[in-house]
């Protein structure tokens, strides 16, 4: 057996077993010995009662005292007994587990594990983990245990046999890195590191594993930017462009001025445009600093030149609205040219006429989703594709839209702010501009941090906002109500919101569970303020505009990283009115209050990346990891920028020493360069 072997080889892993590991993913035992776990439960030393902390899985011993109670309806029972030692009493919750009243009540001592939190009557571990006599704990007593993703019929202890069984046959000719950086770095040795990456022995053991896998992920990833950066430098511009009267025309008629930060950015994407090579700009801008005229303008050079420009939007809603407002645009300021919309639901004759109008060129502008780059979409001369950063061209992208046109340029509008030193390592194959003022027309966002107890307040303010015809959103972190955690849920939230509003409020629900067409019908209801409230998950960070939201209200603010709340704050404030955002939390943890007075004092995104870097660190290694700006295996570019540095600097080194790749030493790192760079790692699909 070896890493290439099928999976369905390993002792125990059946039939049933392996359409299950197909389904995450894992075909053969090298994919398995690359699944790493996303997370680690620590059993540590139990602590006493009056010790635990809220937020946190701690283990407790003590006592039963009184009577265990079990409460609720038969869909949802909840057992309750009271924990009791030297130092204090600690109440404890089960879900649906009404025969532990039994079991338990048969007194003796016990120890528990599980996750504490605070609630209206003060520190409840909820659903723990039961140690029966004590001694149980002991066999698991600082031991590290792995937790992976998993999917629905495979348990987590089939896994860990699985992987047991693979690791030995962990082949270092797999093993990415050099030698000479291995040693530089002082990093396990490959197969040592990928058993420390699944059973390690302590948090230092895994620290040191992970690392270098992270700095692996990392140097392919950089190195992947700059071979793409090379070949795409080489690249001669092969349009004329010249400035057109029209667009100094359109920016003097506008009932606004573009901000000194706007004007420089268009100058650069005009440079680029005139200039000798392709252009591979990156504009990252705040959300509502002005990124969308500047791709407009750019778009509209694009079209007075006698050319073609495509705008790529995430959805059919998005792509929508962006048709509306350029075409709004060319009519009101008397442009000559014309735009036209391209989506996978438009009717077989709709794309059919859209086609012809795209190949015969008298569409200059084309708007749409991923179905500008399908095959019957035939362009007569793209010169420009704008997308945003959720559209990050792959190599496979970038041929295809090599064949729509002769090689046009790319211009990348990204939301997301990341502080610049981290931007150019991410981005190192585009040139990168920034937006870095808010246009002066915008009112800034009011922040409040409040605890569950403004509630009340905060819905009778929301409907005062929808009484005076505003919206609201409602974020919640969960779709619906789990038994292991006290998040409040979409789904229920919206059924209790909607009671408390009464008949005149629509309440509207957005999660990721729809399907696309129903999130693009409620997102669009609400576009049209047919929903006053829409409660949602994380889904509308990127969502259509609509200027007349004024509220959002966020619950559960703790759970969300820093970045992300940001991003979901962005969702009001785009219009005239004054607008507000409420982060609701139950927290009373220093870290909480810390993280989200950030939020409360500032509205700039950059600072507020650079404060979630600071606060963040070296960040909690064995916990769920934040979702970063990119989607890394193992890595995450805030809690680990020191090793993105690192990383960035030995891809310099390497490409300076042996540019055309031929060194021995380094064949097995460019050759799972070349694998990543056609693997679609690097996209996202347009």
């Amino acid at each position: 057996m070896n890493e290439r072997s099928e999976i369905s080889e390993l002792k125990g892993v059946g039939e049933k077993t392996t359409r299950l590991f197909h389904r995450i993913g894992v075909r053969t035992v090298g994919d398995l010995i690359r699944y790493y776990p996303r997370t680690y439960e620590v059993f540590e030393d139990p602590v006493c009662i009056g010790e635990v902390c809220e937020g946190r899985t701690c283990t407790v011993t003590g006592t039963v005292f009184g009577r265990i109670q079990v409460s609720g309806n038969r869909s949802m029972q909840v057992t309750t007994l009271w924990l009791k030692d030297l130092t204090g009493t600690l109440k404890v919750i089960w879900f649906r587990m009404p025969f532990l009243r039994t079991t338990l009540g048969k007194g003796g001592t016990l120890t528990l594990r599980g996750r504490v939190l605070r609630k209206k009557d003060g520190l409840v571990m909820e659903h723990p983990e039961i140690y029966y006599p004590s001694e149980k704990y002991e066999d698991k007593r600082n031991s590290v245990q792995p937790v992976y993703a998993l999917t629905a019929g495979l348990t987590n202890n089939a896994v860990i046999k699985a992987v047991r069984q693979a690791l030995p046959y962990a082949d270092k000719r797999q093993d990415v890195l050099p030698a000479y950086l291995t040693r530089k770095f002082h990093f396990p040795p490959y197969s040592e590191a990928v058993s420390r990456m699944h059973f390690p022995e302590n948090k230092e053991d895994f620290a040191e594993a992970r690392k270098r896998f992270v700095f692996e992920e990392f140097l392919v990833f950089i190195l992947s930017l700059r071979k793409m950066r090379e070949r795409e430098n080489r690249v001669r511009n092969n349009f004329c462009f010249c400035d057109k009267p029209e667009i100094e025309r359109f920016l003097r008629a506008l009932p606004y001025r573009l901000t000194e930060a706007q004007k420089r950015v268009w100058d650069e994407i005009r440079k680029d445009m005139q200039g000798e090579y392709v252009m591979s700009r990156l504009v990252q801008g705040d959300v509502g600093s002005g990124k969308t005229v500047i791709a407009f303008l750019a778009l509209l050079l694009a079209g007075l030149n006698g050319y073609q420009g495509a705008l790529m939007a995430p959805t059919e809603v998005l792509a929508r609205q962006h048709f509306e407002n350029i075409s709004g645009m060319l009519t009101e300021y008397g442009l000559p040219i014309s735009a036209e919309l391209l989506t996978g639901s438009m009717t077989a004759k709709q794309k059919r006429e859209a086609y012809g109008r795209i190949e015969s060129g008298e569409a200059a502008i084309v708007i749409g989703t991923h179905a500008l780059i399908q095959e019957k979409a035939v362009y007569r001369n793209l010169a420009l594709v704008v997308t945003d950063e959720q559209h990050r061209f792959g190599v496979k992208q970038r041929e295809a839209l090599a064949g729509k046109g002769n090689m046009p340029h790319i211009l990348v509008m990204s939301a997301t702010p990341i502080p610049r030193t981290l931007a150019i390592i991410l981005y190192g194959d585009l040139d990168i501009s920034v937006i870095d003022e808010m246009p002066k027309n915008r009112l800034p966002i009011k922040n409040c941090v409040v605890d569950t107890g403004y509630r009340k307040k905060a819905y009778q303010f929301m409907k005062k906002q929808t009484e005076e015809g505003r919206q609201c959103y409602v974020i919640c972190p969960m779709v619906e109500e789990s038994e292991a955690m006290e998040a409040e849920n979409v789904l229920g939230y919206s059924e209790m919101l909607s009671e408390i509003m009464g008949d005149t409020v629509r309440v509207g629900c957005l999660h990721g569970r729809m399907k696309q067409q129903e999130k693009d019908e409620v997102m669009e209801a609400f576009g049209n303020n047919e929903i006053q409230i829409l409660v949602s998950t994380t889904v509308v960070e990127v969502g259509i505009d609509v200027p007349n939201a004024t509220v959002i209200m966020i619950e559960n603010a703790e759970r969300f990283g820093l970045a992300q709340l940001h991003q979901l704050r962005g969702r009001v404030g785009r219009g005239k009115y004054q607008s507000y955002c409420i982060f609701m939390t139950a927290s009373k943890s220093d870290e909480t209050k810390e993280r989200l007075d950030i939020l409360n004092h500032s509205n700039d995104g950059f600072f507020i990346a650079g404060e979630d870097l600071r606060l963040r660190g070296p960040g909690d290694l064995f916990g769920i990891r934040q979702s970063g700006i990119m989607d890394f295996k193992v890595g995450d570019v805030f809690q680990d920028s020191l090793i993105l540095r690192q990383a960035a600097e030995a891809a310099g080194e390497i490409l300076r020493e042996d540019s055309k790749m031929e060194k021995p030493e380094n064949t097995r790192l460019f050759a799972a360069l070349e694998k990543y760079m056609t693997d679609q790692n690097l996209e996202s699909t347009l």
